[in-house]
């Protein structure tokens, strides 16, 4: 079963004295509702997904990774292999999720520092629904995405057994992954730092948040990069203190004779994989908070006046608000140009493209263009994803009719799609997107 790690938080909601007058008190609350209603989107550093109805982490996960533990603990399934790669096999095979995928990452910014360097990399692996980081020597980390609550934060190690210990992380992970730069929900992040010879990151040279407005050449710093693009960029590098590079780093298309490439699945850190994870990233983390956002302005709408219909006030406020970040998100504002040159590995290609529904001439908004941008057709992926499918159905059918006024040309913001182009996305949501 999962292990959870639990924090003790103070809930606002209970209260600390019993009050004289009930009925100013609950006048003074109902005011207080309505002021925390209207600014919902500032109540991160109260970790607000904690409070009902969320109740982040003292409500048990019933996602695939849940599962899977569930399933070990009763036998109907084995761990297959027992080295560390092999388990990993068996969790990324479990989580169907693609070895492909796989981008290394050596700086020191993540929950195994100890075990982090040039020569030991970090792993990542990725789907739509789930993410995997795995160090030679460490535990394997994930986060999978949950129905309710969003991304979940997993360690997985192995016991003295054998069997695989699933632990939920509640502490650790959070403090990093529930920040400004997630949103301030429960999320993802890609950064770009300037790392050192043992991977430390030297933050007087500055840090990055990465998605895919960031320009190539500010890309990719603390991780390998494998195959052709814009250059420079940050990747395969390692600087010194006055900001120097040493040494300076040709094009990689894999990484033997740079690393150990044994201790993983893969001799790659596709630069096409790492584009698609920043994207995504920045997708699942305004998804999580359209959901976590309206959830909680609709449970405070209704707790000031149950007679009134939340969605005709601040929740449905908040998730028009939502809509339109998710929506100039899905078609990609701002995308940075990636240039001419960008060539990665087929086999990621291959398999990222083949995991989403094709229409009947064989469209796909996972087919790759890789010139002046990442996609062909510029409608997200994401589309396709548990986050999307399991948003609130306020904060869905609006997201949804705003996508359909952008591709008739009826959504300012959005001015960068050609009408042949749009057309093309409507008839790939025709044929492959439920509920279009």
């Amino acid at each position: 079963m999962v292990n959870e790690k639990h924090v003790t938080r103070w809930k606002p909601e209970q209260t600390r004295s019993q009050p004289a007058d009930p009925g100013v008190i609950w006048g003074a609350m109902k005011c207080l509702l309505w002021f925390m209603s209207m600014v919902c989107c500032a109540e991160a550093a109260d970790d607000f997904w904690d409070l009902a109805p969320i109740r982040y982490s003292d409500t048990a996960p019933t996602d695939a990774l849940a599962s899977l533990a569930a399933d070990l603990a009763a036998g109907k399934t084995k761990v297959e292999g027992e080295t560390g790669l092999e388990r990993l096999r068996f969790v990324l095979k479990s989580l169907q999720v693609p070895e492909d995928s796989q981008v290394l990452v050596f700086s020191k910014t993540s929950h195994q520092n100890s075990l982090i360097r040039p020569d030991n990399p970090r792993a990542l692996y990725f789907s739509e629904n789930v993410y995997v980081g795995y160090v030679p020597g460490g535990k394997i980390e994930a986060i999978v995405q949950d129905a309710l609550l969003g991304p979940v934060f997993y360690l997985i190690s192995a016991g003295d057994d054998g069997a695989l210990e699933i632990e939920r992380d509640l502490s650790t992970c959070i403090s990093c992954h529930g920040t400004t730069a997630t949103e301030n929900v429960p999320g993802m992040q890609v950064r770009s730092v300037f790392p050192d010879g043992e991977g430390s990151p030297m933050l007087a040279l500055g840090t990055s948040q990465v998605d895919h407005e960031t320009p190539l050449a500010r890309r990719w710093g603390g991780y390998y990069v494998t195959g052709r693009g814009a250059m420079p960029h940050l990747g395969n590098r390692i600087y010194q203190a006055n900001g120097s590079v040493e040494p300076e780093t040709s094009v990689l298309m894999d990484l033997r004779g740079t690393i150990d490439v044994s201790k993983y699945l893969r001799p790659t850190s596709d630069i096409v994989a790492l584009m698609v994870l920043e994207h995504q990233c920045r997708m699942h983390n305004l998804l999580t908070s359209a959901s976590m956002q309206y959830r909680r302005a609709y449970y405070l709408g209704r707790a000031m006046d149950a007679g009134v219909d939340p969605n005709n006030g601040s929740a449905g406020r908040v998730a028009d608000w939502a809509a339109d970040r998710i929506v100039e998100c899905l078609f990609f504002k701002d995308e940075a140009d990636p240039g001419e040159n960008i060539e990665g590995g087929e086999a990621f290609q291959k398999s990222f493209t083949a995991r989403f529904p094709k229409s009947q001439e064989g469209r796909s908004l996972a087919d790759f263009q890789l010139y002046e941008r990442l996609f062909k057709h510029r409608c997200s992926f994401m589309v396709y994803s548990n986050a999307f499918r399991d948003l609130p159905p306020r904060v869905k059918q609006t997201v949804l009719a705003k996508m359909h006024q952008v591709l008739a040309g009826d959504f300012p913001t959005v001015g960068w799609l050609k009408t042949s182009e749009c057309k093309r996305i409507s008839g790939i949501l025709a044929e492959t997107l439920p509920g279009w």
